[in-house]
């Protein structure tokens, strides 16, 4: 019975010992604190934000996502700076123009990746986690009928025939320098009529042909509408920067989840602008939820179990 009694109170001590090394000792897994992700105000930012938690929820982790910071990378980045978040969906010239202060104009692609590493590495201590693939910059959209009429498929096609087609833009394109008077300067353009009108309103002026061209995103939901039949023409003569979308995520929190990065390079090469477009549209024109929407394409993708 003593035997007993001493070989219980040696096991209590052992208990006792490893709780208080267990305490003492660095965090576990799971008391290492929830990944912090922030997005924008916009659907795109929202699925992304969720693919994101999926994923990095599938790798051990918690996740704790910010959805709609308002002001977007002008608030997000301080708040990245701060510690407030660990990661977020941002897009290359809106961190080389929005926080680096550089021109983005005639900057190769791979250059500005490369630059935007070192320097966010540099001032920072944030990097660049992989590039998702898809490009949300503007772009020129036509009616599907215009279109064939004219057999439009670069914008420089539009210099002929401008002055018979009406140009719908939202005010704030129509005014900006680098919008709609860029536009027509770099591709000659002439347009017959020229209209203002809400942004969220120029998809249906095309669909009842109202307007014939308009400006637009290259992830916008309403380009995978079926029943818009629109066609976007090539930007050949290079006047657009573009924006592709990536991870920025603080060095620190790499160093405290060990995987993320891998997790966050599962991302890479996964979307196409046609691809983000359709998830836009499902969430914004079929009102799915954003979970689910992200969810189904990572299944489908191979990169979550069914």
């Amino acid at each position: 019975m003593k035997a007993c009694k001493r070989l219980l109170a040696a096991v209590l001590i052992l208990a006792l010992a490893l709780a208080l090394t267990a305490c003492a000792g660095g965090k576990t897994e799971s008391d290492s604190g929830p990944v912090r992700i922030a997005t924008k105000p916009m659907t795109e930012q929202y699925i992304l934000g969720e693919m994101l938690g999926l994923l990095i929820e599938q790798a051990g982790y918690t996740v704790e996502i910010t959805k709609g910071v308002g002001g977007g990378t002008n608030n997000i980045h301080p708040a990245m700076k701060s510690g407030e978040f660990d990661l977020y969906p941002e897009y290359t010239s809106s961190g080389w123009v929005l926080v680096l202060n550089h021109q983005a104009e005639g900057v190769d692609d791979g250059e500005m990746f490369a630059q935007l590493k070192q320097e966010y590495q540099e001032q920072f201590n944030m990097t660049w986690v992989g590039m998702y693939g898809f490009n949300n910059t503007y772009t020129i959209a036509v009616r599907g009928d215009v279109a064939a009429e004219y057999g439009l498929q670069n914008t420089s096609d539009l210099a002929a025939v401008a002055g018979e087609l009406t140009f719908g833009g939202n005010p704030d394109y129509i005014e900006r320098q680098d919008g709609f008077g860029a536009l027509c300067q770099t591709y000659g353009l002439d347009f017959g009529n020229v209209v203002d009108i809400d942004i969220g309103l120029k998809y249906q002026a095309l669909s009842n042909g109202d307007i014939d061209v308009t400006n637009a995103f290259t992830t916008d939901a309403q380009l995978a509408n079926p029943d818009t039949k629109l066609v976007t023409l090539a930007d050949d003569k290079h006047l657009q920067v573009n924006y592709f979308c990536s991870t920025v995520v603080r060095q620190d929190a790499l160093e405290k989840f060990p995987g993320l990065e891998e997790v966050l390079m599962q991302m890479d090469g996964l979307l196409s602008d046609q691809e983000m477009a359709s998830l836009n549209y499902k969430v914004e024109v079929e009102g799915l939820d954003e979970l689910d929407v992200a969810r189904d394409f990572l299944t489908q993708k191979g990169l979550l179990e069914a």
